[in-house]
């Protein structure tokens, strides 16, 4: 195999056949920084949430297997060999509650990505329908940055821009609603879409729904007003904040190294997104 890329968190290898192996390594990033440690299980848990999600929803994706004999036996249960596919440059963003990135931009100006919404929202608010918010794909180390949809048409079409919105708030719908059953907010996620290089059809890529890709809220403690209780790495995000970390976000210093105890609570954090939103025990994931 050919080594192709290394982002914050996955390692993206090229097969002698085409196809493409990605592996999802423990590393961890935060306000692209990535973070030392890593997270015990990690990578393989976000794999496990991937090829779950993949099963629920009706869109073709990437995936061929996570079992081929070409993955090494170190790399089972966080590789999955994937089709080769013409990635798109966009961030295709969901949001169906008000927060992160989206509620700095709305007390800024009002809007999100170019789209109104009604004054007076606060932080957790739900929103009245959700809403597409693409971002660039920043280059590793750099930021991603929210776009107007405006801002994808002029990147990829109008017609490829619709498409993307469309399908992108069809499975961020069906996906909340999976993950409202199980009592848990899907308050925003990110996709990545490509094309097939054979029949040009949009293909669902990278991971999805994961932890690292999406905000998760814990239904019952659900409460407007402030950051919510959360299964994903917002709660190594407002440690990096807080004033035991030490750490100036301004400044250009690194952020210190995640405390054993914060690591141990961020792994418990995934695990537990897991079991709940899947119903099945991460003991039994293979690799």
């Amino acid at each position: 195999m050919t080594h192709l890329h290394s982002g914050k968190v996955r390692d993206l290898f090229r097969l002698d056949d085409g196809r493409l192996l990605m592996v999802a390594s423990d590393r961890i990033s935060a306000f692209d920084f990535v973070l030392d440690p890593g997270v015990p299980d990690k990578g393989r848990i976000l794999t496990a949430m991937t090829v779950w999600w993949f099963a629920q929803l009706p869109v073709r994706n990437h995936l061929i297997s996570v079992d081929d004999p070409v993955i090494p036996v170190e790399w089972r249960g966080r590789a999955m060999v994937c089709h080769s596919l013409d990635m798109l440059p966009v961030e295709a963003v969901a949001r169906g509650y008000l927060t992160g990135s989206g509620l700095l931009d709305y007390n800024a100006t009002g809007t999100v990505c170019g789209i109104e919404l009604p004054p007076g929202l606060v932080d957790g608010d739900r929103l009245p329908v959700p809403i597409f918010t693409p971002a660039t794909k920043a280059a590793l180390g750099e930021h991603d940055e929210n776009v107007s949809f405006e801002a994808v048409v002029a990147e990829v079409g109008e017609q490829t821009a619709a498409e993307l919105r469309d399908l992108t708030l069809d499975i961020y719908g069906r996906a909340a609603e999976i993950a409202a059953a199980r009592g848990i907010l899907l308050a925003d996620t990110k996709f990545e879409f490509g094309r097939d290089p054979q029949t040009g059809e949009l293909v669902l890529a990278d991971e999805v729904l994961t932890p690292d890709s999406s905000r998760f809220w814990p239904a019952d403690q659900w409460e407007p007003g402030h950051a919510q209780p959360s299964y994903d790495k917002q709660y190594v995000r407002n440690w990096l904040l807080s004033a035991e970390s030490g750490w100036d976000r301004a400044s250009d210093t690194p952020p210190p190294p995640l405390p054993d105890e914060v690591v141990a609570a961020t792994r418990d954090r995934y695990v537990e997104a897991y079991e709940r939103l899947t119903g099945l025990r991460f003991a039994d994931w293979p690799g």
